[in-house]
């Protein structure tokens, strides 16, 4: 906001002023119309008049000092700097108001009514500590609604942003499965309709059981190991339908190791990025492998093995996500408890393995976070 500059008041604003300070005049004009006698010299409009000048003088008062809040940018300071300023700044407005009072009202009264009121500093020092008084509890109010208003605001767009986030994990999760892929598996499956109608029908299931998967668990950070390793299952079915004999795999599970909760598309973005990197560019194919076992501490230890060297140097210049993705992934969802590795099997030659490392029950693992994102992992 500028110093120069102020927001224009809204309706609302106008509104309320008006409203509160003729509330105020009222009140003035029923307490002189109750301790004023009426065989007092002063006339009765006299005491009218009054009430309306003081009301209208208070409201000119507050909105000089929101102007004052707006343009010094007082909102954006500490507290006791901001309460300092308010403080200094009702009672410069509480004098000048009284002062205009007492202006106004030689002006615009007879004399000889006007110089009835009660005179001397100590009467005009009681007038500026009660409109100073009246300006504070203004000024606690107009700020009080202003951080109730950013704090609703502030809440709103927090939830904005939590669905923001949410959206953004659905069409990260959506993106996980690559187009192609989906594509291919249509064509196939079409290719299948007239020669192989039954082979068709269970193509098309494991299509629908993968993409209801990837829908239902957009939001969900954790998933059983055992209903990923169903999803890989329907995956490296319809790999094999686009690949045929160049796609050879096994899956070796532990059925211990289902229960391991894990995030979900884990195991199933592994097992196609060796696939993608090593069976599919090879004019033979290969063969992937996968293993879960718990080891003698209680926690999963899984492995996909698949055909090609891994070059450390290139992955980190690759333009995807890479290992940095799948990392934050672990990491958001386990702490330092998890552990990945990718590296060139030391058992076997032509042969990348990739290792998975993680708790074997959700009491291992740390509460989750509610920002939790999915992160697509691309080798």
């Amino acid at each position: 906001m500028s110093m120069l500059s102020a927001p224009k008041p809204s309706r609302n604003y106008w509104r309320t002023q008006v409203l509160a300070w003729t509330l105020y005049g009222i009140f003035n004009l029923v307490l002189y119309r109750a301790f004023v006698p009426p065989t007092s010299s002063t006339p009765r409009w006299v005491f009218d008049v009054m009430s309306v000048l003081i009301a209208a003088t208070a409201l000119g008062a507050s909105h000089v000092l929101r102007q004052l809040i707006w343009r010094g940018q007082w909102l954006a300071r500490p507290p006791l700097a901001l309460l300092g300023r308010l403080l200094l700044a009702n009672a410069v407005l509480a004098v000048g108001s009284v002062v205009m009072i007492g202006l106004v009202s030689k002006l615009a009264l007879p004399l000889s009514v006007a110089s009835r009121g009660p005179q001397g500093w100590a009467a005009q020092l009681g007038y500026c500590m009660n409109l100073a008084i009246l300006l504070t509890l203004w000024a606690a109010a107009y700020v009080g609604w202003y951080y109730l208003h950013r704090s609703r605001r502030a809440e709103i767009e927090k939830w904005q942003l939590t669905a923001a986030v949410r959206e953004a994990e659905l069409n990260t999760l959506r993106a996980q499965l690559n187009p192609h892929f989906l594509f291919n598996g249509l064509n196939n499956i079409r290719a299948l309709v007239s020669e192989d109608p039954e082979r068709a029908r269970q193509a098309l299931a494991h299509l629908a059981e993968l993409l209801r998967y990837v829908m239902q668990h957009s939001a969900t950070p954790l998933v059983p190991l055992g209903q990923e390793l169903d999803i890989v299952a329907d995956y490296l079915a319809l790999e094999a339908l686009q690949l045929e004999d160049r796609l050879q795999y096994s899956l070796d599970v532990d059925p211990a190791t289902r229960a391991v909760p894990l995030p979900p598309l884990t195991v199933q973005l592994l097992v196609e990025n060796a696939i993608k990197h090593g069976v599919a560019g090879r004019p033979a194919g290969g063969s992937v492998a996968l293993t879960a076992q718990l080891d003698a501490d209680g926690w999963l230890c899984l492995t996909v093995r698949s055909p090609g060297r891994y070059y450390p140097a290139q992955a980190a210049e690759s333009s995807g996500l890479g290992l940095r993705s799948l990392r934050e992934r672990l990491a958001q969802a386990f702490g330092p408890a998890a552990a990945f590795a990718l590296a060139n099997d030391p058992a076997a030659a032509d042969t990348v393995l990739a290792t998975l490392r993680l708790p074997g029950s959700t009491r291992m693992a740390p509460e989750l976070s509610s920002d939790f994102t999915i992160l697509p992992l691309v080798r």
